[in-house]
């Protein structure tokens, strides 16, 4: 069984790049970085050494890796970060609907539009947003 124990990524050591091209990071001199001698990235150290970050101007989400001292492993933020603030945002908002439409029962039709778009527009945003 392996161990999933992060370890301290040493800048004097050579690892295998995490994009799985069978490439070697080696260290840049002069800096707290690695470059991968067969895809030509670069990656930067974080989170006191236990993280590493691909550097890419374009791509909208940071790419980390953690290292097990075997192998690397995503470092996800989870997903409690991400959806539940959205999730309980919608929830709030569905109940302040519900409870302004119970007092306001002349104006439906305009409650019921309020109501899809309170729902709508926190999932399209979910959906767009885990699309990339």
């Amino acid at each position: 069984m392996q161990s999933y124990k992060i370890h301290k990524i040493d800048l004097s050591q050579d690892y295998p790049c995490p994009c799985r091209c069978r490439g070697r990071l080696s260290p840049i001199a002069l800096t707290e970085a690695f470059g991968c001698l067969q895809c030509q990235h670069i990656f930067v150290l974080g989170d006191e050494g236990r993280v590493l970050e691909k550097l890419v101007t374009h791509y909208p989400y940071k790419q980390t890796w953690r290292w097990t001292g075997s192998q690397w492993y995503r470092a996800r933020s989870g997903w409690r970060e991400n959806v539940l603030p959205i999730c309980l945002l919608s929830i709030a908002a569905l109940l302040a609907w519900l409870f302004l439409a119970r007092f306001f029962e002349n104006l439906a039709f305009v409650w019921v539009l309020v109501g899809l778009m309170l729902t709508l527009v926190p999932v399209i945003h979910l959906l767009s947003s885990y699309r990339r």
